[in-house]
């Protein structure tokens, strides 16, 4: 080979989604060639989840993907896993490095240090990180938008949560290298950039005095062309009136607000170590709903943490039924060996959560209908995106409140902003034609 090529994989959130981004701008810089997951590598990169334990699982499927596709490549792993678990990792027969979620600004360095067949673990311990970690921009791919990170870890500890122990406490970012990343975005194509971290609305909570995220996206609001401005999830309780009152001028911030709920029952809650009551969430999403035109709220739903009851799962149920999300994420409940959680009594059956999880599953893809139902009719804005999976000339694209609307039209008006008139729904997807 000319050159030596990189094969990246990504599991689980945006933040390592972008850290991937950046990673693969690293060995592009030093001189390699980065070709998709299922070519031919002299060096694999597995960005690991350790969410649930399918990430787990998935993660260890990936690695000795890797292995098998030549067993002669490096075989690199990092993120969330191989930090919570380097020992597990390093007894993958064919793994050579293992990097966890901190140090990637070095991984280049890391790969051109180390043999073949030298098992290497070079995890830091998060926890004793007390800055944000810069990595280099991240370079243009040709997609319309982009995730831009701005803070890294999670102080919260609920109870469920291996994220704080993988990621470590709060670190945010310089706000000058989030508008400088921000305007060379721009400057490289992106026309939508999305703020994401491991606890976005924690931003500058761990320097006093520091903007926080409202002060964030307003400074944001000045970077020439950047046309949205979109937040990943955000916890209830980082939802203030400043942000509300930021998103409610319109664009370029998008009306959709990603709130986790996890649970509509207070004594869940409580377990859970969520610091709010289904009361507040639900004043929350009133007054939002008020403030915001056109917004969309989605949320993140456990259902089957340990002890819940029919009782507490109706509950969960009907407060959903009631802020009629415009869609909802299900996850079931996984106990993570190190949380709290994993030894609470009550484990609750896999056949209950699996109906409790097709229940609310259910619920929200009505809810998800229902609120695209609302734009039939009407004019909406579209960012094209890409073609439409699986259908000949028609493309996809999501409006500013995360729409996702589908309607026939040339492969030319990607990353360009179409009006399109909607005229039916299919599943939550807006169908139309481009006026």
């Amino acid at each position: 080979m000319s050159s030596k090529r990189v094969a990246i994989a990504t599991l689980g959130c945006k933040v390592n989604q972008y850290e991937s981004s950046s990673m693969a701008g690293m060995f592009r810089t030093r001189g390699y060639q980065v070709v998709d997951f299922g070519e031919l590598a002299d060096v694999y990169v597995i960005n690991t989840c350790t969410v649930t334990h399918a990430g787990d699982r998935k993660s260890r499927q990936y690695i000795r993907r890797a292995v098998r596709s030549n067993p002669e490549g490096l075989v690199v792993v990092t993120g969330c896993y191989a930090q919570v678990s380097p020992g597990e990792v390093l007894e993958i027969p064919g793994v050579d490095l293992v990097m966890g979620t901190a140090d990637k600004s070095r991984i280049v360095d890391r790969v051109e240090e180390i043999k073949k067949g030298k098992k290497v673990s070079a995890v830091l311990e998060p926890s004793e990180i007390k800055e944000f970690e810069e990595l280099p921009a991240v370079a243009a791919t040709g997609r319309t938008r982009a995730f831009l990170k701005i803070q890294e870890g999670c102080n919260n500890y609920c109870s469920y949560c291996i994220v704080p122990y993988a990621r470590g406490p709060v670190r945010s970012r310089d706000p000058g290298r989030v508008l400088e990343e921000a305007g060379k975005m721009v400057e490289a194509g992106y026309r939508e950039i999305v703020l994401t971290g491991i606890h976005t609305g924690a931003y500058g909570q761990d320097k006093p005095g520091a903007p926080g995220l409202a002060s964030l996206l307003e400074r944001l609001s000045d970077v020439r062309g950047l046309a949205r401005i979109r937040l990943s999830s955000v916890e209830p309780m980082d939802v203030n009136e400043d942000l509300i009152s930021i998103l409610a001028g319109g664009l370029p911030f998008c009306p959709h607000l990603h709130i986790p709920l996890q649970s509509g029952d207070d004594v869940i809650l409580s377990a859970m170590k969520r610091h709010y009551t289904a009361a507040d969430f639900k004043r929350l999403a009133g007054e939002i709903k008020e403030r915001i035109r056109d917004v969309s709220i989605t949320t993140d739903v456990i259902v089957g943490f340990p002890g819940e009851s029919g009782d507490n799962f109706i509950n969960t149920y009907r407060l959903a039924e009631e802020i009629r999300f415009s869609a909802m994420h299900v996850f079931k409940y996984s106990p993570r060996k190190g949380t709290a959680a994993a030894e609470f009594p009550g484990q609750v059956a896999g056949e209950v959560k699996e109906r409790r999880s097709k229940m609310l599953i259910d619920l929200g893809s009505a809810l998800a209908g229902e609120f695209a139902s609302q734009y039939i009719g009407r004019e909406v804005e579209v960012l094209v995106e890409d073609l439409a999976d699986g259908r000949p000339g028609m493309l996809q694209g999501h409006t500013a409140n995360y729409l996702l609307v589908v309607f026939p039209g040339d492969e030319g008006l990607k990353g360009e902003f179409v009006r399109v008139r909607a005229e039916k729904v299919s599943g939550g997807t807006l169908e139309g034609r481009k006026l």
